[in-house]
């Protein structure tokens, strides 16, 4: 049974906790992350980042890649390698909790709550994104053609933000989101009327 009750104590299975922050992860070549801690403010973001990916994924198979990219006010991961696609999960549960996780980390240890982290596995993220897009597309037709709105179930955040980004220039229609909390859900209304 897994007595481990808080966040420290996860993390510090994992290889990042404070107290080992100072010792080398498998597969981590770079001096800076050999040497010891920087002061939680200067430490490099995307360098915590891949500690943290690079930690994680050699627990759970060691032929995975990591990649680390910064974009505006994102560092966005890739995960690669034959098996990373099991990463994602039941409708990309665990990546999602990989993300939180990542973000919380990359938070405490670097102090940089301002940025958002992206983690991808095996291109899943990729190919839902292109399977939101061409829903929206395909709804927008349909709001247009009907005139009437059309309510989606439910979904987090990040899956909204890319149907909203689809619509946002859309001549015919509007995407908005309403409620609240885990029931918060994107409604598409047609532009005019």
């Amino acid at each position: 049974m897994d007595n481990r009750t808080n966040l420290d104590d996860y993390l510090a299975g994992l290889g990042i906790s404070d107290a080992d922050e100072s010792a080398p992860l498998p597969h981590t070549p770079e001096p800076a992350l050999a040497g010891p801690a920087l002061d939680a403010a200067h430490e490099d973001p995307r360098a915590v980042l891949e500690r943290f990916l690079r930690g994680l994924i050699a627990r759970m198979d060691s032929s995975l890649q990591v990649s680390i990219t910064e974009t505006g006010d994102a560092l966005e991961a890739e995960i690669t390698g034959e098996n990373a696609a099991k990463l994602a999960g039941r409708d990309g549960r665990v990546l999602g909790a990989i993300e939180v996780i990542a973000y919380t980390v990359l938070t405490k240890q670097a102090g940089r709550g301002d940025l958002r982290v992206r983690v991808d596995v095996g291109g899943y993220r990729k190919r839902q994104s292109d399977t939101l897009s061409k829903l929206a597309e395909r709804l927008a037709v349909q709001v247009a053609k009907s005139g009437e709105p059309h309510e989606l179930q439910p979904m987090p955040a990040a899956e909204r933000r890319i149907i909203h980004i689809t619509l946002k220039e859309h001549p015919d229609v509007i995407s908005e989101s309403v409620g609240e909390g885990s029931a918060r859900r994107l409604v598409i209304r047609p532009r005019h009327g």
